[in-house]
């Protein structure tokens, strides 16, 4: 016990448990993207706003989250993991919830509605760009059993797996985030044009989010490779 205790005072507390409680909280922000999309096709707008402010309360939790971890990260020599490799996720991390908080706001603010021949695809994608997030969770959940394993074994391969899944699910992400524009293509002349430029900006967005969650991941292969 007294050498565990030693230990634990070289090394500090561990920035990795408050590095994926931030990871959880921008996965329930993105996730509620869902539920605001699918309010949205259904033309209910007091629906819309209640998701837009449960969205905006997640955002600022993680918020608060990150700029605790951010004053509290040790600066010592001991940590099992670089410090910048842990802003640097932290930073990738935030912008994920960022995203979809600005979504939102455009969806609420300008009382946006896709077309029904585009609506049911844009959930489609939030639903992918969502998996794609609970995938960069998973992989960010990993992190105390690599720094346990020294980043070596099991582990590692562990992780080498769900990090191909997540390219995997980013790439699907793309393939229907096509298909969409194809769809809102197809009737944006008949919509009104202001409505349609924040529909495209809408549709980068989300497929940013998916973007930045496999950026999480790629921050973690980093990681293994050092």
């Amino acid at each position: 016990m007294a050498s565990k205790n030693y230990l634990s005072g070289l090394f500090g507390a561990s920035p990795v448990a408050p590095l994926q409680l931030h990871m959880t909280l921008v996965d329930e922000c993105v996730t509620k993207l869902i539920d605001l999309f699918e309010k949205m096709a259904l033309g209910d707008a007091d629906a819309v706003k209640r998701v837009y402010h449960e969205i905006a309360a997640l955002e600022q939790k993680a918020d608060d989250k990150k700029h605790m971890l951010r004053e509290q990260l040790p600066t010592g020599l001991f940590m099992p993991i670089e410090r910048q490799d842990l802003l640097d996720a932290l930073r990738v991390q935030d912008l994920l919830a960022n995203r979809a908080r600005d979504v939102a706001g455009i969806v609420v603010g300008r009382k946006l509605r896709f077309p029904e021949q585009a609506a049911q695809r844009a959930i489609e994608l939030v639903r992918a760009t969502v998996a794609t997030c609970n995938q960069a969770l998973r992989v960010v959940n990993e992190l105390d059993e690599l720094i346990e394993t020294g980043f070596r074994g099991h582990a590692v391969r562990v992780v080498e797996k769900m990090l191909v899944e997540l390219d995997n699910l980013e790439s699907e992400t793309d393939r229907i985030q096509v298909e969409l524009r194809s769809d809102l293509f197809a009737v944006e002349k008949d919509l009104y044009a202001v409505d349609v430029m924040f529909m495209y900006r809408v549709i980068e967005s989300i497929a940013d989010i998916a973007d930045d969650a496999e950026r999480v991941g790629r921050r973690f292969q980093q990681m293994l490779a050092k």
